[in-house]
């Protein structure tokens, strides 16, 4: 690793009381190995065991490490965005509190950034969960793939490396955590995934539901409308309202013209009904992009437009 960097591990943790103390000598092992200047965050996200306890007493020892302990569960995207805001390295490598991400890629996450990457996410080749988890990510993963137009294997890996400008760019929270692959690339920044190892669960057990497979798919929504279309909301609205209004007209031309040529009534036809409800919603939907245009033209949405360098 380039020793001129420091390096800032953020590691967002619930209820991870057993694994700490270990995963906190792996980490020391190969930080102490390759840099001089790094720091440990660990950003207790409501745990109700000994999770805290346990942080207190890596602090005591340890005074490069940095404990955050939030007063309720929040979830895993508002524990990165507060380890976000407290760390002061150069490059930040999140990873999880389990031991099923391995601290000795490290090195190699810092190295790629080094050579010219902005983000590197880990890709779980070789996965270690249960069947359910396992196959509902390889779903996931294809999905966003297809919708945010960059081609990554595993969105979803809590081992990442980040340049600071990245974390300083993105807003992270609901689900998100999980897109910020997605928004970096979506923001012009250079992003790529690097094969890691993923260890069995050591202890206790995951925190995956079905629920957040739920939510998940609504925050990849959110990230489409609020990067693609954030400034130019006609292009969506106008395009389903165009659709919406064609759909309706040409029912309405075919039953018009089966009136005249076959005499046949339209008052007893639900598709004539269909086809007005098409029209109208149509317009609508135009009428929102229209009023949606004339609300981003109104505010300065320039100061969110990054800049990546300037020559004088």
């Amino acid at each position: 690793m380039d020793e001129k960097n420091k390096i800032s591990i953020v590691i967002p943790l619930y209820n991870e009381e057993e694994s700490l103390e270990e995963l906190h000598k792996l980490i020391k092992v190969v930080l102490e190995r390759n840099s001089s200047d790094y720091e440990i965050i660990f950003v207790d996200d409501g745990s109700t065991d000994n999770s805290w306890e346990k942080l207190k007493e890596i602090k005591k020892r340890d005074p490069f490490v940095r404990c955050i302990k939030l007063r309720k569960n929040y979830g895993k995207s508002s524990a990165l965005a507060i380890g976000f805001n407290h760390c002061t390295g150069d490059i930040i490598i999140t990873m999880d509190a389990d031991l099923q991400d391995d601290p000795e890629e490290i090195p190699e996450l810092v190295s790629k950034i080094n050579s010219g990457y902005d983000l590197v996410s880990g890709w779980k080749k070789i996965r270690h969960d249960p069947f359910i988890k396992k196959h509902t990510s390889k779903f996931f993963n294809f999905v966003t793939s297809k919708i945010s137009g960059i081609r990554l294997h595993d969105f979803n890996c809590g081992l990442k490396a980040y340049r600071k400008e990245v974390i300083s760019s993105i807003k992270v929270y609901g689900e998100l955590h999980r897109y910020i692959p997605a928004l970096a690339h979506m923001q012009g920044f250079k992003v790529t995934e690097k094969i890691v190892k993923h260890h069995p669960r050591k202890y206790g057990k995951t925190k995956f539901g079905a629920s957040r497979f739920v939510k998940g798919f609504f925050d990849l929504l959110t990230v489409l409308f609020t990067t693609r279309f954030i400034r130019r909301p006609l292009h969506l609205f106008g395009t389903l309202g165009l659709i919406s209004f064609i759909v309706g007209a040409g029912i309405t031309i075919y039953l018009t013209i089966m009136k005249f040529l076959y005499g046949e009534y339209l008052t007893n036809r639900p598709l004539f009904l269909v086809g007005i409800l098409f029209i109208i919603l149509g317009v609508q939907l135009f009428s929102i992009g229209l009023i949606g245009e004339m609300i981003t033209k109104s505010l300065n949405t320039e100061k969110d437009i990054l800049v990546k360098e300037i020559l004088d």
